[in-house]
C-alpha cells in the first residue's frame, strides 16, 4: 500500500510540475511581450497609433486584472482544500494509531504465546482418526492419541 501511495504521489508531482512548466513558458512569453509594449517609443507616434496603444494597454490591464482575480480565488480554494485535508488527516490519526496498536499487540501475542496451548486435542481431529478395520464401529474408548 505504501508503494502504491508513493507511485500515485510521484505521478501527481510529475503532472503538476509539467503543468507549471507549461504555465511558466506562457507567462514568460507574455511578460516579454508586455515589456516590449511598454518600451515602444510612443512619444513620436501619431494620435491614431497612440489611441491603438491605449486600447491595447486597456485590454492587457483588463486581462491581467481577471488573471489576478482568478488566481486570488484559486488561492483561497487551495488554502481551503489544504485546511480540509489537514483536518481529515488529524481526524484519522486515532484510527491509524488504533490499527498500529492492534497490529503491534497482535504480533506480540502471537510471538510470545506458548505453542502448546494452541494445539488442538487429537480427539477433535477427525481427519487423523484411525479407520476401523473391516467395517467395525469405533467407540470413544477406542481412540488413541498419536504421540
Amino acid at each position: 500500500m505504501h508503494h502504491t501511495f508513493s507511485v500515485i504521489v510521484q505521478f501527481l508531482q510529475q503532472g503538476i510540475a509539467a503543468i507549471f512548466r507549461f504555465v511558466e513558458i506562457i507567462w514568460n512569453w507574455s511578460a516579454e511581450q508586455i515589456t516590449k509594449l511598454t518600451a515602444v517609443p510612443w512619444h513620436d507616434w501619431p494620435v491614431l497609433k497612440m489611441l491603438m496603444l491605449a486600447i491595447i494597454v486597456a485590454i492587457v490591464v483588463w486581462a491581467l486584472y481577471h488573471v489576478a482575480w482568478q488566481l486570488w480565488l484559486a488561492t483561497e480554494r487551495v488554502l481551503t482544500a489544504f485546511a480540509a485535508l489537514l483536518v481529515v488527516l488529524v481526524q484519522t490519526l486515532p484510527r491509524i494509531l488504533l490499527a498500529g496498536v492492534v497490529a503491534f499487540g497482535g504480533l506480540w501475542i502471537i510471538n510470545h504465546l506458548d505453542n502448546s496451548v494452541m494445539q488442538i486435542p487429537q480427539s477433535l481431529l477427525v481427519w487423523h482418526q484411525a479407520q476401523p478395520p473391516n467395517g467395525q464401529q469405533i467407540t470413544p474408548d477406542d481412540h488413541r492419541a498419536e504421540p
